[in-house]
């Protein structure tokens, strides 16, 4: 049984960060690489999940891991609330549509974890359809990985009540970073034990592991999230294409 509270926030003793950033870049460069040989072949594709706090980094995480791909190869999707059509299906209506098609990398800034902790937070879900859902969310992941050829990444972004507050104030004090201050950001901040909660329970409950990866420091986070995408595409293996021409043919 994974308890956040138990994890450390904060990168291990001995982390250089000159070192781990020239490290990503690395890093960022042979994923794009990987990534343009996966879309070339077109046979299989990664879904990345990015979930966590107000202030976690996902925005951050995204740009620096994925800056060197095409954009051919790679998109973000960014759950927010629903819209009226979105609330007249079900909840994972408007999650499928956006599931990545083969060759590609597709990344969710929020995901459909947001219908089993904002909505268990504010009372608007049952602790019954919140077991409901997370069984419909398992069997959708364990769909997409085991019989589409999607292979599934979930990441926790772990980031400390102390750091999101610094985080927050920045967004205040900081003239370039005040169009992504939200006051209902601080509301949310006054439920970080019951959000905590919630996403023990995702955590804990899922099929297919989570990675919780901490994010007080930006470059750590972005260390941590670029080796395990890295490792993960040279474990799939991908291969460019052969030339088929009957022209050139030998």
């Amino acid at each position: 049984m994974i308890k956040l509270s138990k994890i450390p926030t904060t990168p291990p003793a001995g982390i250089e960060k000159d070192d781990i950033k020239k490290a990503t870049k690395k890093m960022a460069k042979e994923i794009a690489e990987l990534q343009y040989k996966m879309l070339a072949e077109g046979k299989r594709s990664i879904l990345i999940i990015f979930q966590g706090m107000d202030s976690s980094g996902k925005d951050g995480a995204t740009k620096n891991v994925f800056k060197a791909c095409s954009p051919s190869g790679v998109s973000v999707t960014s759950f927010k609330k629903p819209t009226d059509e979105e609330f007249a299906h079900d909840f994972l209506w408007r999650i499928h549509k956006h599931a990545p098609e083969k060759g590609q990398i597709k990344i969710f800034n929020r995901s459909h974890y947001e219908d089993i902790l904002i909505q268990k937070v504010h009372g608007w879900i049952t602790p019954k359809q919140q077991k409901m859902r997370m069984d419909a969310i398992n069997s959708f992941e364990n769909l997409l990985q085991f019989d589409n050829g999607t292979v599934v990444l979930k990441f926790y972004m772990h980031l400390s009540k102390e750091r999101q507050l610094e985080k927050l104030q920045e967004r205040v004090d900081d003239p370039e970073k005040n169009w992504k201050h939200n006051d209902g950001d601080w509301k949310e901040r006054e439920l970080w034990t019951k959000y905590r909660r919630c996403y023990e329970y995702a955590i804990n409950n899922s099929d297919i592991p989570w990675h919780i990866v901490p994010v007080d420091s930006r470059s750590y986070r972005d260390y941590s999230i670029a080796k395990i995408v890295l490792e993960t595409l040279k474990k799939m293996r991908i291969k460019l294409p052969p030339l088929k021409s009957e022209r050139f043919k030998k």
